[in-house]
């Protein structure tokens, strides 16, 4: 008999950067999460802390290959699999192609300012850089859209209440 739940499928590790994702909703960061797997197992996990940071490069991708460095030793993530919510931004793709993941899986794609088949893709289909990643698009891709589209629902009905934009400042709102 087969497990209900496939502990190591796409939908199962995306499931796990959604969590990062909500972690980010919840400190009013845009909703985008990240994990790194090598041989069915999670090295590293981030979201998105651009605000609470205030480090425009703090993307929870950024932070996962960080994080995923560390846990290896290591800058090349050989082996690995980089599950992200949201397409990777030119900036993400560039440092992904740097460590050298196998995979990256995202959930909803960016037709304005992806790089990872959006606008451009840098991760698959550009000859002249020295790694290229598997990339699958669309996993639990709406789920993935609704948390961001929700997000930024809530942001413009702030600001047409005049409700102030929620600051973090030394880990509180």
């Amino acid at each position: 008999m087969d497990p209900i739940i496939d502990l190591a499928s796409d939908d199962h590790f995306m499931t796990q950067a959604l969590r990062e994702a909500r972690r980010a909703y919840a400190a009013t960061e845009v909703p985008i999460g990240a994990v790194i797997v090598k041989e069915g197992k999670i090295i590293a996990r981030a979201w998105n802390q651009v605000e609470t940071l205030r480090d425009a490069t703090a993307h929870a991708e950024m932070l996962a290959l960080t994080a995923a460095q560390t846990a290896l030793g290591d800058w090349r993530l050989e082996k690995c699999t980089l599950y992200v919510t949201k397409e990777p931004c030119p900036m993400c793709a560039g440092a992904i192609v740097h460590c050298r993941p196998e995979r990256v899986v995202f959930g909803c794609p960016d037709p304005k300012g992806g790089a990872a088949g959006g606008w451009i893709n840098l991760l698959d289909a550009n000859p002249p850089l020295n790694h290229r990643c598997e990339v699958t698009a669309g996993v639990l891709g709406d789920e993935c859209l609704g948390m961001i589209q929700s997000f930024f629902r809530e942001a413009r009905e702030r600001k047409k209440n005049g409700e102030p934009k929620p600051r973090i400042h030394d880990g509180e709102t």
